[in-house]
């Protein structure tokens, strides 16, 4: 394992994703998970892209997944998509 002294931000936007996803266990597997800036804004993308059919969030798990978000500080706001359709938005509450 490397040390966390030689890690590059990449490395810890990955442990965020990776327990995000842990953290958010209603997300199927194929989904991508990954941040983009919007703006002066950082976005949240769970893509469904490998998986659309799977594309089906209620509000149960909309509010796990904006738990999630905001317990990592990961973003302002959460898009769903399906490839470079967006489907959904959810903004975090401040």
């Amino acid at each position: 394992m490397e040390s966390p002294l030689n890690s590059t931000s990449t490395d810890f936007e990955q442990v965020a994703l990776d327990k995000f996803r842990s953290l958010a266990g209603c997300l199927p597997q194929d989904t991508k998970i990954y941040r983009e800036p919007w703006g002066r804004s950082t976005v949240l993308c769970i893509d469904f892209k490998n998986c659309p059919h799977l594309f089906n969030v209620d509000q149960e798990q909309t509010r796990l997944l904006t738990d999630a978000i905001a317990e990592l500080g990961l973003a302002n706001s959460v898009i769903f998509r399906i490839g470079t359709k967006i489907v959904g938005w959810k903004k975090m509450k401040s």
